[in-house]
C-alpha cells in the first residue's frame, strides 16, 4: 500500500500504461536462488573450519533449564485440557450430572482417584507457583545464580506440598 501510494503521488496516474505496471515496474529478479545462497553458506563454512551450531544434547541440564521447559508445557497442557473440556461440554449430548455419575458409578479404587488427582493437581501448582516466580523476575529480583536455584527449588517445593493438599481434600 505504501508503494502504491508513493508512486501515485510521484508520477500521477498516467492513463496510458497498464493498470498494474506501475507496481512491478521497479521489480528486480533475484541474482542466486535460495539454493545456491544455501550452497555459498555451507562451503565457506567448510572452508573456514567453523564448528556447525551445537545441538541441546551437548548441554548439560540444569533446574532453571527444566523449570523453562515444564512451565511452558504445563502451560500447553492446561491450556489445552481447558479448551478440550469446554469443547466436549459444548458437544456432548447429555449434562454434566450425567457425566459426574458415570465416573462414580465405574468404582475406581481411592488409590486411583488420589492420583488422578494429585495428577490434575500438580501442573496447576506448578504452573501458578513458577508464574509467580517469573512475575518476581519481571520486577528484576532474583537473576543472581544462586537465587535462580533457590527460587526453583521452592517452586518444586510448594508444588509437591500445595499438590499433596489439594489431592487430598
Amino acid at each position: 500500500m505504501a508503494l502504491l501510494l508513493r508512486t501515485v503521488a510521484r508520477q500521477g496516474l498516467c492513463s496510458s500504461r497498464s493498470q498494474f505496471g506501475i507496481l512491478y515496474r521497479h521489480a528486480v529478479p533475484m541474482g542466486t536462488t535460495a539454493k545456491e545462497e544455501m550452497n555459498k553458506f555451507w562451503t565457506k563454512n567448510t572452508r573456514l573450519n567453523r564448528p556447525v551450531s551445537p545441538h541441546i544434547s551437548i548441554y548439560q541440564w540444569s533446574v532453571p533449564m527444566l523449570l523453562s521447559i515444564s512451565h511452558r508445557g504445563t502451560g500447553v497442557g492446561l491450556s489445552s485440557g481447558i479448551s478440550a473440556f469446554a469443547l466436549a461440554a459444548l458437544v456432548l449430548p447429555e449434562s454434566y450430572p450425567y457425566y459426574l455419575d458415570l465416573i462414580h458409578s465405574m468404582s475406581f479404587g481411592p488409590q486411583f482417584l488420589a492420583f488422578t488427582k494429585f495428577a490434575l493437581a500438580f501442573p496447576v501448582a506448578f504452573h501458578t507457583f513458577n508464574g509467580v516466580r517469573h512475575l518476581i523476575w519481571d520486577v528484576g529480583k532474583g537473576f543472581k545464580i544462586p537465587e535462580v536455584y533457590r527460587s526453583g527449588y521452592v517452586v518444586i517445593a510448594l508444588t509437591v506440598l500445595a499438590s499433596i493438599g489439594l489431592a487430598a481434600m
